[in-house]
């Protein structure tokens, strides 16, 4: 049989793919590795539209994808010869979703001091399986902040992207960039700091020059964003999230290294002064802003800063966390800013910030990442506005508007789908029955 770059692994359900004339070309779903990543030709016949960028859904269009890129958007687009055909007449095409705000490398339920005994293989096998599951959930790029292990999420991205690992799309802060003892260090009371695996505290730093000598060192490494720790962190010993833990200076030593690279740096803030410090400093973005104030608002519309506010997940921590005796510390600080964090995405989203969606994954669950769409409808968004804030809002705050985030020719054949109208009821976008990444087929129903 010959061997096409359609790597036949599963046969997908009679009727919803249509196989081209070809007998050794069989339309499959990649359910293996390894494959030939963004290599796809397919033609998708959509019932509806939405492509993240324009106000309203379109009928009836379809999306040529060659070479893994979009070719053409259309009514009347005939599959070239030897082109698979997916009709999904029946369902809602968007743009694969995008997180910026995850944790892809690591698992809500494990203990902090289990990761100072977590081997590198240990640690990429599970990642294998977070990415897995955040594709899967139909989100085919996302924005990994950071990792304990310094330097796997690189390792993660780069396996996916030749084709040997199943995953989304990685833009990666290698480590994080935090003060001794702060939100992004590993220190557990009771455990001696000198006893601390070297790998898990790559980031840490003290004083500008050598936060600006990490920061480089992240680039230098392969880090396509900077992850900061302005502020003191919920799920970490000791930090108060409405406090700075790094200085103007040294949040704008970190700023200056990533714009010289050519990157975005993004801050860890919940405190309103952190907020401001990091806007004033240079940042792209800030994650959390849960305790923002009017004047933080402001200053973010004004520099164009945008805001990656995890707003679903303070529910799940409440009860999940509290099942599984975590510190009280950790359940305290999740009450405290959890309902101030809701009430500032309204605010700040009526005000006009950029907000993005980003959920913090590896908090909860991996592959649960869609439950904050409803979240962040019932807390000010239209669906609409949810859906962009998830693919061309995203896209262009990291950058990457020329790569996905819309459907459109030149752009990666990156599409989702669900039998049914998230435009009436967002919550559909819960139970991805589709995943397209580069032309190749991830999920059928």
């Amino acid at each position: 049989m010959q061997i096409h770059k359609f790597l036949v692994l599963t046969t997908v359900l009679t009727g919803l793919l249509v196989a081209c004339s070809e007998p050794d070309i069989s339309p499959a779903i990649i359910s293996a590795v390894p494959y030939a990543a963004d290599s796809g030709d397919l033609l998708v016949r959509c019932g509806a539209l939405i492509d993240g960028q324009s106000d309203n859904a379109r009928k009836n269009v379809s999306v040529l994808i060659q070479d893994g890129k979009i070719l053409s958007v259309g009514s009347n687009i005939e599959a070239p010869r030897g082109t698979p055909v997916i009709d999904l007449s029946d369902y809602t095409c968007m743009p694969g979703f995008i997180d910026m705000h995850t944790h892809i490398m690591e698992d809500d339920y494990t203990e902090m001091s289990d990761y100072y005994g977590h081997s590198l293989e240990h640690t990429m096998l599970k990642g294998r399986e977070f990415t897995k599951a955040t594709l899967m959930a139909g989100f085919t790029t996302v924005r990994n902040l950071g990792v304990y292990y310094g330097g796997t999420s690189i390792l993660m991205r780069d396996e996916i992207d030749r084709g040997d690992a199943i995953g989304p799309r990685m833009q990666v802060a290698s480590v994080y960039l935090t003060i001794p003892g702060g939100g992004g260090d590993i220190v557990i009371p009771g455990f001696p700091q000198e006893d601390i695996p070297a790998h898990l505290r790559q980031g840490v730093a003290s004083g500008p020059e050598d936060f600006r000598a990490k920061a480089q060192a992240a680039v230098d490494g392969g880090a396509g964003v900077l992850k900061l720790i302005a502020s003191g962190a919920v799920l970490a010993f000791g930090g108060v999230p409405g406090s700075p833990e790094m200085t103007p200076e040294e949040i704008a030593a970190v700023v200056e290294v990533a714009h010289a690279a050519g990157i975005t740096v993004t801050a860890h803030a919940h405190g309103a002064q952190s907020v401001k410090d990091a806007i004033n400093a240079g940042v792209d973005s800030i994650e959390h802003a849960s305790l923002v104030d009017d004047e933080g608002i402001r200053l973010a519309i004004e520099r164009n800063v945008a805001f990656s506010m995890d707003i679903y997940n303070g529910d799940w921590i409440d009860v999940e966390y509290r099942k599984q005796n975590f510190p009280e510390e950790f359940l305290r600080k999740n009450t405290e800013t959890t309902m101030s964090q809701r009430q500032n995405f309204r605010k700040a989203h009526e005000a006009g910030v950029r907000i993005v969606f980003g959920t913090d994954s590896g908090v909860y669950p991996h592959g649960m990442n869609a439950i904050q769409f409803r979240y962040m409808v019932e807390w000010g968004m239209t669906e609409m506005q949810a859906i962009k804030a998830a693919t061309s809002v995203s896209a262009g705050v990291m950058q990457w508007g020329d790569r996905v985030g819309t459907i459109q020719e030149g752009l990666y054949g990156d599409i989702v789908a669900v039998k049914g109208d998230p435009l009436a009821d967002i919550s559909d976008l819960e139970n991805i029955d589709v995943v397209i990444k580069g032309g190749l087929l991830f999920k059928a129903p």
